[in-house]
C-alpha cells in the first residue's frame, strides 16, 4: 500500500518527505510502533502524543501525520541527517480526523460495501439497534452491530470499551463485517463519538434520532446541553435519509441544518389520532403508531401497535412498554426503506430478545421473569411504571445498589421500590470494595420510611432463585441492575454472574413448576 492512496480523502500540507512511500499500518499508540506503521499525532487533553514522535521513529516509523510542526521531536529523536531523509510528515488540522480517514483507507473503506445504519439519541439507542438487527436477520440478512453490548458478528460478541470506538476500531470491525459477509452494519453513534471525530468519514444511508434530554455533560463529556444536542444532530449531517421522532420536544432544533432526505414518525395516542382521522387532518408524522395495547399471554408478553402514513401494517412486540413501542416505530419505519417482506418484519419484532433490556426471559401460566439494565430511580421507576400496566397479580423486584458509587442511588432506588413493587427482594449487585451488608442497610432505611413489604438475602443467586420459587400465579418478577452484564465485581475481582442464566437455571430445576 501507498501513502499517497491512503491519504486521498485527507486535507493536508507535505511538510517533508514523499507521498510514494510503503505503508502497512494506522498507529496511535506509540508503544505499537515498528517500521510500515504511520504515527498519527494527536494534542489531547491529557496527554499530547507528539512528545513521542522521538520514540516512534527509534522504532523505525517513518510516516508522522502530526498537528503542528514538528522539526524539534525529529532533532531529539537522534537520527542522522541520512535516516532523517527518509521521514515523511504530513500536518492535518486535526489528527482524531485525520486518524478517522486514515483507518478507513488503510482497511479498504469497508464502510463503502455495507448497508450503513446509525441510531443516535439518549435513549433507546441500544434495543432499536437490536430491533433493526432482528428484522434483518427474519428477513436473512447477515448483519453486523456495534454499540453498548459490544460489536457483534454472527455469534461472535467482543466487548467494546465505548459506545462507539475509536475510529481505527470501528473501521477493523467493519472489515471484519464485510468478510464475514455481512450486507448491513447497525451501529449506536454517541454524540461523544462525533465530538472526538470516531465517525468521520462515514457516510450512513440510514440515520435515526430517537430522543434528546439533558445527558453526558460534565468534565471530559459535553459543556452543557446545547453542545449535546448540538453533537447528536450532526448525525442528520452524516447520513442520506433522516429519520426523527417527531414528539421530542426539542424537534426543531434537532432537524435545524439536517442536510439529509427527512422523515419523521410519531407515537399518537388512540383518541388524538382518530380525531385526526376523523378531521380529515394529515397525518403529524410520516410514519404514525397508535392504538398501543398491553399484552400478557402465558406465552407472550409485550404490545400491539397499528403503523400508518407511508407504511401500514399490525405490529407484535415482544418486549414491554410504551417506550419500546417507539424503538419499535422507529426501527419498522427505517427498514420500510428496505423493501423486506412484512411478514418477516413482523416476525422479528414478536420474537426479539434484547439481552437485559427488558428481557423476558421466562414467561408461563404462574409467572413472568424479567431482566432489565434499570441502574438508578429514573429507570426503575419507568420500569416499574411500565409493567403496572400488565395488572399483575403482584410485582416482585429483586435489586440491589453498586458499591463505590453515590448513595443517593441506595435511597432513591429504595423508595421507588418501596412504593411502587408489591415486594422488594435486596441482595448484591457489583460491591466493588464495600461490604454487601452496608449497601443493603442504606437501601433498607429509605425503603422502611414507606412502609413497602421486602425482604434481605445477600447472596444475588440465592435472591433470584427465591424470587421464582416463593411466586404465585399472575406474579411479574423484574430482576434489575445488571442487564446485560455477565459479572459481579467483588473486592476488585469480576467473577462470572448473568441474571439471564441463573433465571433458566432456576426455572429449569422447577421444570413444570415454573
Amino acid at each position: 500500500m501507498i501513502l499517497k492512496d491512503w491519504v486521498k480523502e485527507l486535507d493536508y500540507e507535505l511538510l517533508r518527505g514523499s507521498l510514494e512511500v510503503q505503508v502497512e499500518e494506522v498507529i496511535y499508540d506509540s508503544r505499537k510502533a515498528a517500521p510500515g506503521a504511520v504515527f498519527v499525532c494527536m494534542a489531547g487533553t491529557r496527554v499530547d502524543s507528539h512528545r513521542f514522535v522521538p520514540d516512534v521513529l527509534k522504532a523505525g516509523v517513518r510516516v508522522i501525520l502530526a498537528e503542528r510542526d514538528i522539526r524539534e521531536e525529529l532533532k531529539a529523536s537522534g537520527l542522522d541527517e541520512e535516516e532523517l531523509s527518509s521521514v515523511t510528515v504530513l500536518k492535518t488540522a486535526d489528527g482524531r480526523h485525520g486518524l478517522a480517514l486514515l483507518s478507513a483507507a488503510r482497511f479498504g473503506y469497508p464502510a463503502k460495501k455495507m448497508t450503513m445504519i446509525g441510531v443516535t439519541g439518549t435513549k433507546g439507542k441500544t434495543t432499536t439497534t437490536h430491533m433493526i438487527k432482528a428484522i434483518l436477520e427474519a428477513a436473512g440478512k447477515k448483519v453486523g452491530m456495534i454499540g453498548t453490548t459490544g460489536t457483534v458478528i454472527g455469534d461472535k460478541v467482543t466487548p467494546t470499551v465505548n459506545t462507539t470506538p475509536e475510529s481505527y476500531s470501528l473501521h477493523q470491525a467493519f472489515d471484519q463485517m464485510v468478510k464475514a459477509g455481512c450486507g448491513y452494519a447497525i451501529m449506536e453513534v454517541s454524540s461523544q463519538g462525533i465530538k472526538m471525530h470516531r465517525v468521520d468519514g462515514i457516510c450512513f444511508d440510514y440515520g435515526i434520532f430517537t430522543n434528546i434530554s439533558p445527558d453526558h455533560i460534565g468534565p471530559d463529556e459535553h459543556a452543557d446541553f446545547e453542545e449535546y444536542l448540538y453533537y447528536k444532530s450532526r448525525l442528520l449531517s452524516m447520513c442520506r435519509v433522516g429519520l426523527v421522532n417527531r414528539n421530542d420536544s426539542h424537534f426543531e432544533k434537532i432537524v435545524d441544518g439536517a442536510s439529509c432526505e427527512l422523515y419523521t414518525y410519531s407515537l399518537r395516542d388512540g383518541e388524538a389520532a382518530r380525531k385526526d382521522q376523523s378531521a380529515g387532518q394529515a397525518l403529524p408524522a410520516d410514519f404514525l403508531a397508535s392504538n398501543v395495547r398491553y399484552v400478557s399471554e402465558p406465552d407472550f408478553v409485550g404490545t400491539e401497535f397499528d403503523l400508518h402514513g407511508r407504511y401500514e401494517m399490525d405490529v407484535r412486540l415482544g418486549i414491554p412498554g410504551r417506550f419500546n413501542v417507539e424503538n419499535a416505530l422507529a426501527a419498522v419505519s427505517l427498514c420500510s426503506f428496505l423493501a423486506l417482506p412484512k411478514e418477516q418484519v413482523s416476525h422479528g419484532l414478536e420474537h426479539i430478545r434484547v439481552n437485559g433490556r427488558m428481557e423476558i426471559v421466562h414467561t408461563s401460566a404462574r409467572c413472568t421473569v424479567i431482566v432489565d439494565y434499570a441502574h438508578n430511580a429514573v429507570s426503575m421507576e419507568s420500569l416499574l411504571s411500565t409493567l403496572r400496566q400488565y395488572h399483575p397479580k403482584r410485582l416482585v423486584c429483586v435489586f440491589g445498589c453498586g458499591g463505590n458509587r453515590s448513595k443517593d442511588r441506595r435511597y432513591t432506588m429504595g423508595d421507588i421500590g418501596g412504593r411502587m413493587a408489591d415486594f422488594c427482594i435486596l441482595t448484591a449487585d457489583n460491591s466493588r470494595y464495600e461490604k454487601v451488608e452496608d449497601i443493603l442497610a442504606d437501601i433498607r432505611g429509605s425503603i422502611e420510611k414507606t412502609g413497602g413489604a421486602f425482604i434481605e438475602i445477600p447472596d444475588r443467586r440465592e435472591a433470584i432463585e427465591y424470587s421464582i420459587v416463593h411466586a404465585e400465579p399472575g406474579d411479574m418478577v423484574a430482576v434489575i441492575g445488571k442487564g446485560h452484564e455477565d459479572y459481579q465485581e467483588i473486592n476488585g475481582v469480576r467473577h462470572h454472574f448473568l441474571d439471564r442464566e441463573v433465571i433458566e437455571e432456576v426455572v429449569a430445576a422447577l421444570g413444570d413448576k415454573a
